[in-house]
């Protein structure tokens, strides 16, 4: 089996490098001024990091500020912006997967990597080190780095390791940690304060000391900051301690077991009622709606069998979501028994909570995004289509067809993408008609189609529509469109193909392209 391989990089001047980064420029305190960036604490302001002169002249991280200032008079003192370190390094951790894909931020002042099986991409472990150290100098970071079999050890390695760049192997953990300070083991301040009391100062002492005396001494400890043999555990390996990465939501999911195995259908119904009200509310609380669901049933044989549902929009109406699977869990394979069934969003979206509005009327978009989910639920996805925008200003080719639950840009009934009016109904192809000009040039006075002749009373254009050179051929020919009215109160949107003279073709020629109420 491949050895578990863990990268620590600790960042030591971290807050000072970002905000000396961040504030670059003539204004900027020269390096050789005292100078401190201050936190608020319990009681009172204390020093959050130090630049090279203040760190010269005494002054350390954590100290009181006002007994800082006495100590050095001319200290120079700034706010230290915490919220900006903080999204800085998570920007870090993202940019750090240039290594390998899972990583995370650790504390406040550096990162975790799992790096197994990267290392050869680089040229191994510690040319790979070494090009973060360079890399992390490019960016005005100062950067100590280790690499470790277990998480614990990294870490205790990167920030007390003798030297700036650590490797360390599984048969050489007991030798490289024992000389280090127990606060390697990740203990916090009043633990480390008591096992120095008690003699034992380095890792190797704590490790010394009977499993039983150690334990017996820390019972009543049960974080892992102020538990000694939970932490030694962890950094020798002998409790696991996975690295999850930072930007690895959590799985949206409920799940329900079953004492006896479900073998009949029916019984599918109430199990899948529990299962809505457990993942809607887990939806609720993260504000999520969900987009597919998928329906596992986990069977005594090993085997599983599944059913999805899918939305047009985010939805944790559990209702709603009740009613899309209706039809479909009779499709479960139940064999001899299902031992166990989840229902995950395996899809999902951000949905806030909803207001109705004060007049207390319901919103009409919501029923109809229900109603097409249930009919695609019951016909299927490609039975159900609805108009979308596509990437065109030609009337034609302006729109056109999609399956009801995919995402896309819908057409408003009666105009285009841009706003533009459009007819109700567009003729699937333009059809050529005659018209007569009430003056040379004018707008429509008379237009014949399909054998009958319309006399215009009421005409709004023209609205000039320009070829799409990119896809059409040199000789396509620009279309002026007019709204007009007939005698009869009927309306047509018809357009004029081409000018005289344009060099194009003949004389301009006229369709119908729509129609209106």
């Amino acid at each position: 089996m491949t050895q578990r391989r863990i990268v620590s990089i600790y960042l030591p001047h971290f807050p000072i490098q970002s905000w000396r980064r961040r504030t670059r420029g003539p204004g900027a305190p020269v390096e050789e001024t005292p100078l401190v960036l201050a936190r608020e604490g319990a009681h009172g302001r204390l020093v959050h990091d130090v630049n090279g002169a203040a760190a010269r002249a005494g002054i350390t991280r954590g100290a009181r500020l006002t007994d800082m200032k006495a100590l050095v008079p001319s200290l120079h003192v700034v706010d230290a912006d915490m919220a900006a370190d903080a999204a800085r390094l998570s920007a870090l951790a993202r940019w750090a997967q240039r290594w390998c894909p899972w990583t995370r931020v650790d504390g406040a002042d550096g990162l975790m990597l799992e790096t197994t099986g990267s290392d050869h991409l680089w040229g191994g472990e510690a040319a790979m080190l070494a090009q973060m150290r360079r890399a992390f100098a490019g960016l005005d970071l100062t950067a100590r780095v280790a690499v470790a079999p277990t998480l614990g050890a990294a870490w205790a390695l990167a920030r007390f390791g003798a030297a700036p760049r650590e490797l360390c192997g599984a048969d050489a953990l007991a030798e490289r940690l024992g000389p280090l300070p127990v606060a390697a083991l990740r203990l916090d301040a009043d633990t480390v304060l008591l096992l120095k009391r008690l003699g034992l100062k380095t890792v190797g002492a704590v490790a010394g000391v009977p499993r039983t005396a150690l334990a017996r001494r820390f019972r009543h400890r049960n974080d892992l900051p102020s538990n000694p043999p939970l932490r030694l555990d962890q950094a020798f390996g002998r409790l696991a301690e996975p690295l999850m990465p930072d930007d690895v939501p959590a799985p949206v999911r409920a799940l329900a077991r079953f004492a006896e195995p479900v073998t009949e259908v029916e019984a599918i119904g109430p199990v899948l009622d529990r299962l809505l009200d457990d993942l809607t509310g887990q939806m609720d609380t993260r504000q999520l709606g969900a987009r597919r669901l998928l329906l596992t049933g986990y069977r005594a044989d090993g085997g599983s069998s599944s059913v999805e549902a899918a939305t047009s929009r985010p939805s944790r109406d559990p209702a709603h979501l009740r009613r899309l699977f209706r039809d479909r869990l009779e499709r479960i394979d139940t064999g001899f028994g299902l031992d166990a069934m989840t229902l995950d969003a395996v899809v999902h979206e951000a949905l806030g909570a909803a207001q109705q509005a004060l007049v207390g009327a319901a919103d009409e978009s919501i029923d109809l995004a229900r109603l097409i989910d249930r009919l695609v639920a019951r016909l299927g996805p490609g039975a159900v289509l609805r108009p979308v925008a596509r990437d065109s200003h030609v009337p034609e080719r302006a729109e056109g067809l999609a399956p009801a639950g995919t995402q896309c840009v819908i057409v408003p009934t009666g105009e285009s993408a841009e706003g533009v009016p459009r007819p109700l109904r567009l003729l699937v192809r333009p059809e050529e008609a005659q018209v007569l000009y009430a003056v040379p040039d004018g707008p429509p006075a008379q237009l014949v189609w399909r054998r009958q002749t319309h006399r215009i009373v009421r005409s709004q254009g023209p609205e000039r529509i320009a070829p799409e050179w990119w896809r059409e051929k040199s000789t396509a020919r620009l279309r002026d469109y007019y709204r007009v009215e007939d005698a009869e109160g009927r309306r047509y949107w018809i357009f004029r193909e081409g000018l005289p003279g344009d060099g194009r073709g003949g004389p301009p020629r006229w369709f119908v392209h729509g129609l209106d109420a």
